[in-house]
């Protein structure tokens, strides 16, 4: 009874927002490799972690890069989908000695229209190959509201499935808000600033090992 009772208040949480969402979703969760001995702080995923819309260096991963005390590596493509994200990962990904992993797909697999179980099975098959070299996953979710809302949910149920971190509606109060963004659904620079601080917030009670 307890246990459905905490599904429900979770999925609730889902559908309000960030803040405490954040905080229900990963407390008291077993997340998988948190005795990572990689270096880096790896971002990657599609335009959102490329930074599209704005000037080099103010991509979210360069403001992360600013508030931990980890090398950040910023390896977002624009117009990445899940499928080409898969095919990049040995070189981009694995071969850069990861601590944590910060995987942000979905946008372009919802615009090119692909089979959203299609996109869930690509994520997950990036998860195993990064938890198998030993580097925790964190899945970045970029719901708003309503809009990706299903991708929220399976994401959601991902993450408790492989010990994932979830970074739940990373755009809320950011697409409804032309003065963060740069295009109708890309931040401007102090919109990706406040995606950089979401992300932090939720990494990082995973980050207080020290760097080797």
């Amino acid at each position: 009874m307890l246990k459905n009772k905490l599904k429900t208040v979770a999925l609730v949480a889902i559908i309000l927002g960030f803040g405490i969402t954040a905080l229900l979703l990963n407390v008291k969760r077993e997340i998988k490799n948190t005795n990572s001995n990689g270096k880096n702080i790896i971002c990657y995923g599609d335009s959102i972690t490329f930074g599209y819309g704005v000037n080099p260096g103010e991509d979210y991963p360069t403001a992360l890069a600013k508030i931990v005390n980890r090398p950040v590596i910023n390896v977002g493509v624009d117009g990445d989908t899940s499928t080409e994200g898969l095919q990049r990962i040995k070189q981009d990904v694995l071969e850069k000695e990861p601590y944590i992993v910060l995987i942000e797909f979905t946008g372009n697999d919802f615009l090119k229209k692909i089979p959203m179980d299609l996109t869930i099975s690509n994520i997950k098959e990036m998860v195993r190959e990064i938890q198998g070299r030993g580097a925790m996953t964190a899945i970045v979710d970029v719901s708003a509201g309503l809009f990706l809302f299903d991708y929220r949910v399976r994401l959601y149920l991902l993450a408790r499935q492989t010990g994932s971190i979830f970074i739940p509606a990373t755009l809320s109060g950011i697409i409804t808000n032309p003065s963060m963004k740069s295009d109708f659904m890309h931040p401007n620079a102090s919109g990706y600033k406040i995606v950089a601080q979401r992300v932090y917030q939720t990494i990082e009670p995973y980050l207080n090992k020290p760097q080797k």
